[in-house]
């Protein structure tokens, strides 16, 4: 592991309220490791053995079933996944995949539950990031089954140009086809949707998102802060689709 990827982990909510000496013994067990692109890191189903950490790159958290694949997050530095599955000693729910050349660290699972139960304050944030992923997908499950296609699309949409601070125009920040899995949707369902939603105050060009009238778009939406949220915290745990970088946008 190299000096300059400590600082990084340790800024991580997850890690900053842990006692020094119980953070320095759980990154001398872990290892940092570079992987190519379209590797798959993890399948659902096997023991957790591991806590990932995305330093570099990105990692698509995913889950199957009968022949079908569902996109569950796009992991994204630096963040980690998943840590139920690790404290809980529980096989793991998803399966990861690198979208490009990634690096990570792989912080031992056992050695995570040991400091979990003796370090207070990690217990703390542990419980907090938890609380965190649970209801981010409390949101994401209400969004799948209280709206129609065309409003989860509309409301992905308006709520990126909110946390930008209300750009009129951005660019997605993941591909369309794992906005489309994300969504609940296929990549061609998408395509029509969006279509359709030019009437309603937003238009997509390739990956550029363009707000030709905020006033329907939010009518359509009718945003929810049960629904919407926002919950930025479990961003870090690698749950949902990564957020746009607001920084880029400011004037």
């Amino acid at each position: 592991m190299r000096p300059d990827d400590l600082p990084e982990i340790r800024h991580l909510p997850l890690f900053q309220g842990m006692a020094l000496e119980n953070f320095e013994a759980l990154m001398e067990k872990s290892y940092a490791q570079n992987f190519p692109a379209g590797l798959e890191l993890i399948r659902q189903g096997d023991p957790a053995d591991f806590l990932h950490v995305v330093l570099e790159g990105s990692v698509e958290l995913y889950a199957s079933w009968a022949g079908r694949e569902c996109t569950m997050a796009v992991v994204r530095p630096v963040s980690t996944f998943i840590l139920a599955a690790c404290i809980k000693d529980a096989p793991y729910l998803m399966a990861a995949r690198t979208l490009g050349r990634s690096r990570l660290i792989l912080v031992p699972s056992a050695d995570l539950r040991q400091i979990f139960r003796r370090d207070p304050e990690f217990a703390v944030s542990v419980i907090d990031e938890l609380a965190a992923c649970y209801r981010t997908m409390v949101r994401n499950a209400k969004s799948l089954k209280l709206r129609n296609s065309r409003e989860r699309v509309a409301s992905y949409l308006l709520r990126q140009s909110r946390l930008a601070g209300d750009v009129a125009s951005y660019m997605l920040p993941v591909e369309k086809r794992l906005l489309a899995s994300y969504l609940g949707m296929t990549p061609e369902n998408l395509s029509r949707t969006l279509r359709t939603l030019e009437s309603a105050g937003v238009k997509v060009d390739g990956m550029r998102v363009i707000i030709t009238d905020r006033a329907k778009l939010n009518a359509l939406v009718q945003p929810d802060l049960l629904i919407d949220g926002p919950d930025p915290e479990a961003i870090s745990a690698g749950i949902g689709l990564p957020m746009i970088n607001a920084a880029s946008y400011r004037r």
